[in-house]
């Protein structure tokens, strides 16, 4: 082969190679809309997210999808492992990045919610789990509220 037919190989990767690796990794074929979300949760640090803060971000930049799909995304990047779903309140969940054992603070009044390192609380005894069930993890939530002028 001369040098004219010969075909250097592609050192570049796709910039959403490893957002695309990480759905597969997970076992989420990479559709547009998964990818586009994955890429709005993934590339920005660990965060909490509401689905509908999600969706509004998604409109801002320019990504066409409804909320039922955004509600849709994070259930199933909860179920593969890439997200951790945070429940504050009945019907109010966030959606948090990061996966390690951790806890939160929330503040109702604000809506902020922030971690809490995992080893920061210890239980001394849990109890025995039902017949059949093992404890999987221990999500401790500890709610906020501003104090009052002494």
């Amino acid at each position: 082969m001369d040098n004219m037919t010969a075909r250097t190989p592609n050192t570049q990767k796709r910039p959403f190679a490893p957002i695309i690796d990480r759905l597969r990794e997970a076992g989420l074929r990479p559709t547009r809309q998964r990818l586009a979300l994955a890429r709005l949760l993934l590339e920005h640090g660990q965060r909490h997210i509401t689905a509908e803060s999600l969706h509004e971000e998604a409109l801002r930049e320019g990504i066409k999808v409804s909320l039922a799909t955004v509600y849709n995304s994070l259930h199933q990047f909860t179920e593969a492992g890439l997200l951790h779903e945070v429940v504050v309140d009945p019907g109010k969940s966030y959606f948090d990045t990061n996966t390690s054992e951790h806890h939160h603070f929330y503040c109702p009044e604000t809506g902020e919610i922030s971690d809490i390192p995992g080893n920061a609380i210890t239980l001394p005894e849990l109890p025995e789990p039902p017949d059949g069930y093992r404890v999987g993890h221990v999500d401790v939530i500890i709610r906020l509220q501003k104090q009052g002028p002494n």
